[in-house]
């Protein structure tokens, strides 16, 4: 089976995650310099079979609808249109975003990560990733 990658999508820094082999659970795998992003990518694709990509954004449910963009919305629909022509026999599928930073750095705090690390910008842009694609991976199963 193919492993899916999860993206926190940023202007600077991008968190990624990547699934198991079976595509069951979602873990951090690093945070990278946006400017470095595809590369990564690139890298992740080739060193294992790929099923496709979780991009989180903002609100999916109103991008969807056509209305409540956001200031990042924007970059990150850019991004998706550059996955899918890098890899046109990937999925990309948007998942919503809600949360998942305030939620990254509360799964810090409760694995005693310090608080100078948890400060460090991007610190858990990577924990962010893993759990937009954890709920990529929960919304499919249902």
């Amino acid at each position: 089976m193919a492993r899916w990658i999860g993206i926190d999508y940023g202007g600077v820094r991008t968190g990624l995650a990547h699934t198991d082999p079976s595509g069951v659970l979602a873990f951090p795998y690093k945070t990278v310099p946006t400017t470095e992003l595809m590369s990564v990518i690139k890298a992740l694709v080739a060193a294992e079979p790929c099923a496709g990509f979780a991009l989180g954004i903002p609100n999916r449910w109103g991008v969807d609808a056509g209305r409540g963009l956001t200031d990042s919305s924007a970059l990150i629909l850019a991004f998706k249109k550059q996955l899918e022509l890098q890899f046109p026999a990937l999925e990309v599928t948007l998942v919503d975003e809600t949360n998942t930073s305030e939620e990254a750095l509360q799964s810090a705090i409760r694995s005693g990560m310090k608080k100078s690390k948890r400060s460090q910008k991007g610190a858990v842009d990577d924990v962010a990733a893993a759990l937009i694609l954890q709920r990529f991976l929960d919304e499919r199963g249902r």
